[in-house]
């Protein structure tokens, strides 16, 4: 008898959350490595100590993928190695990404945090999928 074959589903990775134009308020070479965070940010942009995220330096172009680490209010201290790539006053994009399947696709809304110069939260909303993947999406095969 002949093995039955499953079906793979595919996953695609989409913006799960995201801290838009955040202030850099410290760099700590001396650090183990990673990100810390406003817990209050966190929060509101989905996102979860150890979680892996992508800081992208609006000031100077450097990227960089590591953890993020709950810190006080206000806090945005890149840790570590980054630390040489990063500045108190650069402004940077904090994400987080999720693996979705075709059917969820649909339901996904990003959450968007939006800050001031001193890293207070000024909006906080969710983006929609665009209209033509959402319609893609609702069209796959269940």
């Amino acid at each position: 008898m002949a093995a039955r074959v499953r079906p793979c589903t595919m996953h695609r990775r989409f913006l799960s959350g995201k801290i838009h134009r955040a202030t850099v308020t410290g760099a700590n070479l001396d650090y183990e490595g990673s990100i810390t965070i406003d817990t209050a940010l966190l929060e509101a942009a989905g996102m979860t100590a150890f979680e892996q995220v992508h800081v992208y330096n609006i000031s100077n172009g450097n990227r960089v993928v590591t953890y993020a680490l709950e810190g006080a209010s206000g806090e945005v201290t890149i840790n570590g190695a980054a630390a040489r790539l990063f500045s108190a006053g650069d402004l940077i994009i904090i994400t987080t990404f999720v693996n979705l399947d075709d059917r969820e696709v649909a339901r996904h809304q990003p959450q968007v945090v939006l800050v001031d110069t001193a890293n207070r939260i000024v909006a906080v909303h969710r983006d929609q999928v665009a209209p033509s993947m959402a319609r893609t999406a609702a069209a796959a095969p269940r």
